[in-house]
């Protein structure tokens, strides 16, 4: 198995699918995206530092509100267009980085690490089934599936810690933790692990693992999100569009739900 490699957590000048960007700062770094000619980017909300007045902010519907709302998970994004800069960061010592998609490339992303999209890159998400992924990462029953469908797009991500990337080829496994993975590509295959340890006597314990097969990408970060600060930013988000969704949701689910 290779080893997995560090990320670079700096870029100046960055481009790809007709975007410029670059990431900045230490501990708790941003991303800042150049908009120009009309183009647009989606995010969550609480996600956004800053930008320039001639950005414009709007609502970026989602397919599938009706199956987002009572799973917990956004039934819409916000979206920026226009010309000029905007800055992007979390709450949270870590990493920003860019992940380049092809058109008709994929990738599968842990959910509350997602950070900011372009336009071309469609959002959906997966429900993990089975009963061993309750244990999935603590709060995970979900996985971010993002689709470059029309056009090269990118998706830019928060990792916690610091960010590795191992690259699998066919058939080769790593074991990780299972609140440490990050990303992958949809080649590679997840399933939970768990191994009973017996302390004799005074009963035993349960060490749980996911294991990934290749071929294809995996991210994995080196801080976890605790489950307490995954439920607030879950709580935050959910809490920010129940305003005005919780009351007018028969319009919201006709407006979003057209799939």
């Amino acid at each position: 198995m290779p080893q997995p490699t560090l990320l670079p957590n700096k870029a100046e000048g960055e481009s790809f699918a007709g975007y410029g960007y670059h990431l900045d700062g230490g501990l708790v770094p941003a991303l800042t995206v150049e908009l120009k000619g009309g183009a647009g980017i989606y995010f969550e909300h609480h996600t956004m530092l800053w930008k320039a007045t001639s950005v414009n902010i709007g609502i970026k519907r989602l397919s599938g509100a009706f199956n987002r709302f009572f799973s917990g998970m956004p039934i819409f994004m916000t979206e920026a267009t226009g010309s000029g800069a905007i800055a992007f960061s979390r709450d949270g010592v870590g990493q920003v980085f860019p992940l380049h998609l092809k058109r008709g490339q994929e990738l599968d992303v842990r959910e509350h690490q997602f950070l900011a999209a372009t336009e071309s890159v469609n959002y959906s998400f997966q429900m993990m089934r089975g009963v061993s992924n309750i244990l999935f990462g603590g709060t995970g029953f979900f996985i971010d599936k993002f689709v470059a469908s029309d056009n090269d797009g990118i998706v830019w991500l928060y990792g916690y810690g610091n960010v590795f990337e191992v690259n699998l080829a066919a058939g080769e496994q790593i074991d990780v933790e299972p609140s440490a993975w990050l990303y992958k590509d949809p080649t590679v295959q997840l399933d939970t692990n768990l191994t009973n340890l017996s302390t004799g006597l005074l009963g035993g314990t349960s060490f749980v693992l996911n294991r990934f097969t290749g071929p294809g990408r995996l991210g994995i970060q080196s801080m976890s999100l605790s489950p307490m600060a995954a439920a607030a930013q879950q709580a935050d988000s959910t809490t920010a569009q129940s305003a005005g969704a919780l009351g007018l949701a028969a319009a919201a689910f006709r407006m979003f739900d057209k799939d």
